[in-house]
C-alpha cells in the first residue's frame, strides 16, 4: 500500500491477528475465530471491526464466505464465494515431481480431480500428492493431496512448495535476516538451508488438504 492509514488500537489488534493467522495456517480466520481470539461479544462485533478496516482499505471482504478476508499485498487469489452455488473446480493432480521439470509438466500429471468450490478459503491451482512423512507434525501424511495456490511469494511460517536447484520440496518457510530455511515437521528430517549461491523459488503456498479414501 502506498500509505498507512491511521488505525485505532483495537483495529491494529484485529489486523495483527489476521496477519498472524494467515501466516500460521495459510488461510484467514472466520469472524467467529476473530471474536473468540480477541474477546469480542459476538461474530457480528468482529464483523464491525473488519468492515472498519475494509473502509480504510487495509483489508478486502468477500461476500458470503466465512473466511472471505484478503489483505492486499498477500499473494493474490479469489474467494470461493465468487463461484456459483454448487460449482466444482477440476484441478490438475500432480504426482511425483522429477528434478528439473516444471511442476505442471505433463510427465507429472496423474489426471484431474474434482473439488467443491467452497472447500478451501482460497482457490487452489493444482493438487500435489505428498511423498514421504517430512510434514507429519503438520498433519500432512504420505499420499495426502495438498491444495496449492501458485504464488512466487510467501510469509514466514507458511507451508510452501519450494524449488531448490532442480529439486521440489514441501516445507515450512522460515526467513531470517541472513538466510532462508525450509523446516520439516518431523524431527527425522533435516532443516534445509538455502544459500545465496543456490537457485531458489517459491512455487506456491498450501491452502488446504484432501485425504483420499484410497491412497497410492
Amino acid at each position: 500500500m502506498s500509505s498507512s492509514p491511521t488505525l485505532t488500537p483495537c483495529q491494529r489488534r484485529v489486523l495483527d491477528f489476521l496477519q498472524d493467522t494467515i501466516v500460521r495456517t495459510g488461510v484467514p480466520p472466520t469472524r467467529a475465530e476473530v471474536a473468540t481470539a480477541l474477546g469480542f461479544r459476538s461474530a457480528n462485533a468482529a464483523q464491525e471491526h473488519l468492515q472498519a478496516l475494509a473502509r480504510k482499505g487495509v483489508i478486502e471482504l468477500g461476500q458470503g464466505s466465512a473466511r472471505g478476508i484478503r489483505i492486499p499485498g498477500h499473494c493474490p487469489g479469489h474467494f470461493p464465494a465468487d463461484e456459483p452455488m454448487g460449482a466444482v473446480w477440476t484441478l490438475p493432480l500432480v504426482g511425483r515431481v522429477a528434478a528439473g521439470l516444471p511442476i505442471l509438466a505433463q510427465e507429472h500429471l496423474e489426471g484431474s480431480y474434482p473439488v467443491a468450490a467452497g472447500l478451501f478459503a482460497q482457490r487452489p491451482d493444482y493438487l500435489l500428492r505428498v511423498q514421504g512423512t517430512s510434514m507429519l507434525g503438520a498433519g500432512i501424511l504420505d499420499g495426502d493431496l495438498l491444495a496449492i495456490h501458485a504464488c512466487p511469494e510467501a510469509q514466514t511460517g507458511q507451508i510452501v512448495v519450494a524449488r531448490i536447484g532442480e529439486e521440489v520440496t514441501v516445507k515450512r518457510l522460515v526467513r531470517t535476516d541472513r538466510m532462508i530455511e525450509l523446516h520439516p515437521e518431523n524431527p527425522q528430517y533435516p532443516v534445509l538451508t538455502v544459500t545465496a549461491e543456490q537457485p531458489f523459488a517459491i512455487e506456491g503456498i498450501v491452502v488446504g488438504l484432501i485425504r483420499p479414501a484410497v491412497r497410492k
